[in-house]
């Protein structure tokens, strides 16, 4: 067994994955305060093929050095783009079809591996700050919550580990 190189990984240039139909949903980083968090989501997004990213809040945007670190060039594949207001996108997002779903500890939310994802309807996955989480205004609007179950003495992951696992969640299921 042998680790393959880069050459031999078939990767798409840029060019062709902005240019090839995208997976059927969006994240979306509600006043997510790290860069390198923001960096990471963006990676994440394109090694899902993700349709695009949205920034809110104080959510940094590129161009950012913290941001780059992380990203390693994903921000210029992903498609993303920033809405201060955080219920005018909720709006959008609803108007375009997509259901909305925050990532979020509720006394209602659905634990991840019980969500049965539709394959003919958009979602939207919401996730939010470090240590606030999803604002309320995206709970209020959200048609469900999904919960990562954990069994440690933590009661939250890390946000780029959360947008990875529910990204390879949702997909696998698709």
């Amino acid at each position: 067994m042998r680790k393959l190189k880069l050459d031999e990984l078939g990767r798409l240039s840029t060019e062709e994955f902005k240019n090839i139909d995208k997976n059927n949903f969006v994240i979306v980083l509600d006043n997510v305060r790290s860069m390198m968090n923001v960096g990471s989501a963006f990676r994440t997004c394109d090694a899902f093929n993700a349709e695009k990213i949205y920034l809110t809040g104080i959510t940094g945007t590129p161009p950012h050095r913290e941001i780059q670190k992380t990203a390693l060039g994903a921000t210029e594949t992903v498609a993303w783009e920033y809405v201060e207001n955080i219920t005018h996108l909720i709006e959008k997002l609803k108007n375009e079809n997509y259901e909305i779903l925050a990532v979020e500890q509720t006394d209602n939310s659905i634990f991840l591996h019980q969500f049965e994802p539709n394959p003919f309807q958009k979602y939207a996955f919401f996730f939010g700050n470090e240590v606030e989480g999803v604002s309320m205004e995206v709970i209020k609007e959200a048609k469900n919550c999904l919960e990562i179950p954990q069994f440690g003495t933590k009661h939250s992951l890390n946000v780029s580990v959360s947008v990875g696992i529910v990204i390879w969640d949702y997909l696998s299921k698709m």
